[in-house]
């Protein structure tokens, strides 16, 4: 049985507000299907910035992978990588967030 999923538009209000709280403020820069929508994460930190795109896990649980690598990258390769993903989906979120040590602002497993 699967878990009960969120509104992406719900999800991506309250990662908002988490980031607020945890000093790291966030941005929508491009919006989806507020119901079904799949999310991008941008974490901008000191050494560059890092794509994190939604998964499931073997065992079916949401997880984040970080889809441009496990070292930063520069904009435009990040940019290119949402570029790519946006043209298959158009249906996707884009959420922004400083985060100086490229962790994200919200609970969540990164694979």
């Amino acid at each position: 049985m699967s878990e009960p999923r969120v509104k992406v538009g719900i999800w991506v209000s309250a990662a908002l507000r988490m980031a607020d709280i945890a000093g790291k403020p966030g941005v929508v820069v491009r919006k989806g299907d507020a119901d079904a929508g799949g999310v991008l994460v941008l974490l901008r930190g000191r050494a560059g910035v890092s794509v994190l795109s939604q998964v499931r896990t073997g065992a079916g649980e949401a997880a984040w992978m970080r889809a441009t690598g496990p070292e930063p990258v520069d904009d435009a390769a990040a940019d290119a990588y949402i570029a790519r993903q946006v043209g298959r989906d158009p249906d996707l979120w884009v959420v922004e967030f400083e985060s100086p040590d490229l962790k994200p602002p919200f609970e969540g497993r990164i694979v």
